[in-house]
């Protein structure tokens, strides 16, 4: 396991060791390369290439496909990099000084076929393979734009899928990824205590976002991917986005979580009721968390993922017609530089494919459940790290139970107002008791 230390480097005590992370990922996508049939690994993926030569442009970049690393068997990683940044590579990434490069792609078609950015690519890597007497063997490529490939594939490159390799090498974690991930979740602990106090009616979804953006880039985030806010009738069916509603008195409130620290992700779901909650939350949000506290029992090295996925309630019983209609929605998968690796816990795929769990594994179980009013809904998600005998939890806000949110208590003339309320004032209708 890892631990969660300050922020910063100190003389005084080992934190997070950078270096060894650096060291331990590169050897690890080599010891797998060299025992695939594989003469190399091209890759676009910015997730690959932060693995094996430790270095990043910043988000931005993510999208535009322009830079791509080369690992060759038995060599160390070469790396064409965005303009200037393969300078900065070289004053200040003595790991990978030697070998960066100034060097891109067509950024996802942006520069014109008659450009030749594609064939310059291809070039680059012939010669690189050529050099090194790997240009007969075939290359791993793990996501490519069609006119690079269609270049490779004429200048004679043997391409192959170096995804599956990739995903192998970032599935098991170091002492280090654990730390990172662990202080990743550390800082969105903090997030969601203070959105746990803000929440009240007037405040909107939008508003959420900016709240928790502030306080974890406050504390040193790299990037808030997203803060998926939902509230009150958009609960069921889940959205996947934000909006600019308007949260009321007894309403519902879901979030997911998404950020990295030193690149390394979360994804963590947190249900809340504003003001007051009623019986259909309150046991909505029960069966959310049985289902999450069965999978999690089950959680220890040699278990498979079918296994866990057993209990995971079938689509058509909480209102899908079938898994992939309900994809996402009782679900577990890995989380590391991505925030969807391996491994994947879902009914639609996990009966069919099961991956067996090992030690060292990082993953998020979420799970969700519609209430019986028609309109609430649960989600409640937890990140953990497979253990030599079980797993240990790493999402510390407290969800064993649903909590009602916001500082305010309200006061009638007979007292404070019940927490668990079946109807709201605007909601009293004639009852059939009446």
């Amino acid at each position: 396991m890892g631990n969660t230390y300050g922020l910063n480097l100190v003389d005084w005590e080992e934190r997070l060791n950078v270096d060894r992370m650096r060291r331990e990922r590169l050897a690890r996508a080599k010891m797998l390369l060299n025992s695939s049939e594989l003469g190399a690994l091209l890759l676009f993926d910015m997730s690959n290439i932060r693995y094996v030569t430790s270095t990043t442009i910043g988000i931005w970049a993510t999208d535009k496909m322009a830079r791509f690393a080369l690992l060759p068997r038995d060599a160390d990683p070469l790396l064409w990099d965005f303009g200037s940044a393969a300078r900065h590579h070289e004053l200040y990434c003595p790991w990978i000084s030697e070998n960066a490069r100034a060097g891109m792609s067509t950024m996802r078609g942006a520069f014109s076929p008659e450009s030749g950015r594609a064939r310059d690519v291809a070039d680059k890597i012939y010669r690189e393979l050529d050099a090194r007497g790997l240009a007969d063997q075939p290359v791993g490529v793990d996501m490519v734009e069609p006119e690079v490939l269609f270049a490779l594939q004429a200048a004679g490159v043997k391409t192959v899928d170096g995804q599956q390799l990739m995903q192998q090498a970032r599935m098991l974690k170091t002492q280090d990824e654990i730390t990172a991930l662990d202080t990743a979740c550390m800082m969105v602990d903090a997030a969601y205590d203070e959105l746990y106090r803000a929440l009240k009616p007037g405040m909107r979804e939008n508003e959420c976002v900016g709240l928790v953006s502030k306080v974890l880039y406050d504390l040193g985030s790299e990037h808030v991917e997203g803060v998926n806010a939902i509230s009150g009738e958009r609960c069921s069916p889940h959205p996947h986005i934000f909006s600019d509603r308007v949260l009321r008195p007894g309403d519902p409130a879901y979030f997911d979580i998404i950020h990295s620290y030193l690149g390394y992700r979360t994804c963590y779901y947190r249900t809340f009721v504003v003001g007051s909650g009623s019986r259909a939350q309150a046991d909505a949000y029960r069966r959310c968390r049985s289902i999450l506290d069965e999978a999690i029992a089950l959680i220890r090295p040699g278990r498979t993922t079918a296994e866990i996925c057993e209990v995971f309630p079938k689509a058509q019983e909480f209102g899908f017609p079938n898994e992939e209609a309900a994809f996402a929605l009782q679900f577990g998968h890995g989380v590391g530089l991505g925030v969807w690796e391996k491994p994947i816990l879902s009914r639609l795929v996990s009966f069919d494919a099961p991956e067996t769990l090992q030690e060292g594994m990082v993953f998020a179980i979420e799970t969700y459940w519609p209430a019986s009013d028609g309109w609430s809904a649960a989600r409640i998600e937890e990140q953990l790290v497979v253990t030599a005998d079980g797993c240990e939890v790493i999402t510390r806000f407290p969800a064993e139970e649903l909590l009602v949110a916001g500082p305010t208590n309200f006061f009638s003339v007979n007292g404070p107002l019940p927490k668990m309320r079946e109807t709201q004032s605007n909601l009293n209708a004639i009852r059939p008791d009446a």
